[in-house]
């Protein structure tokens, strides 16, 4: 199995270290800093193979230069974003694979927040790293993409394994479950999640990884089909993707 190091950083960026124990292989996910991945991998004796950037924000990409001076990893992201990625050694498209040792990541387009977002989805592992298109009860704004391009991509990873965990890279889950709350109150999983994350919370413990069965069950970007949510934001006879784009124009002006 992999091992999974989770590196909290900056207001609420979340790096991670992936580590396959037979390979002895290693690959960093969205590194916004790189000193605490430095720091880390000197403190496991571990050798990075690999940098896997989901987009070009400078939270996600902060880290590429020194870490690939330091390592001499190889930096993968999308092909699309190969003027934008710092440091960038190989595009990646939707339906390619990268490895880690044996592990193999399949690449998931998935633009909205940007236009060329991309997740790392090991399905043999039940892993999916997902930048900011999905996070814990939310999903990405729309900086470069459309309601429509988001909505559609967060179909294909409703779309993935229910037992599938998801590491997003930002802590923004006690806001978004509020949020979540005001267009679906009644919803008996949603409030009992809240509770556990308010615990995890006051305790400075991270919310992720969650799963794509939680989210079905309590994120409102994956439930464009509720009937309560439907109801509450007065779209009943509305379609499932203008559902959607009504809840992100919401949750934009929520606080």
């Amino acid at each position: 199995m992999l091992e999974i190091i989770t590196l909290p950083v900056l207001t609420d960026n979340y790096i991670y270290l992936v580590h396959d124990p037979v390979s002895h292989e290693t690959a960093v996910i969205d590194p916004a800093l790189a000193q605490p991945v430095l720091d880390t991998l000197e403190e496991k004796g571990w050798q990075l193979a690999y940098l896997f950037n989901t987009h070009h924000h400078s939270d996600h990409v902060g880290g590429n230069i020194q870490i690939k001076q330091q390592t001499g990893c190889k930096i993968i992201a999308a092909q699309a974003d190969w003027d934008r990625i710092p440091g960038i050694d190989q595009g990646v498209n939707e339906g390619d694979v990268v490895s880690l040792g044996s592990h193999k990541a399949n690449i998931i387009a998935t633009p909205g927040h940007t236009r060329a977002h991309i997740v790392y989805h090991f399905a043999e592992d039940n892993l999916l790293f997902c930048g900011d298109t999905l996070f814990v009860m939310g999903c990405g704004r729309l900086f470069e993409g459309t309601a429509e391009q988001l909505w559609h991509s967060l179909q294909k990873l409703k779309a993935l394994p229910k037992e599938t965990l998801v590491y997003c890279t930002h802590e923004y889950t006690q806001t978004n479950g509020r949020f979540a709350l005001t267009v679906e109150p009644d919803n008996q999983r949603l409030q009992q999640r809240m509770i556990k994350v308010n615990r995890l919370r006051s305790n400075n413990q991270p919310t992720v990884p969650t799963s794509i069965a939680e989210e079905l069950a309590t994120n409102p970007f994956f439930r464009e089909d509720s009937v309560e949510l439907q109801k509450t934001i007065a779209m009943t006879d509305s379609k499932l993707m203008e559902v959607f784009a009504e809840v992100r124009r919401l949750k934009d002006g929520f606080s």
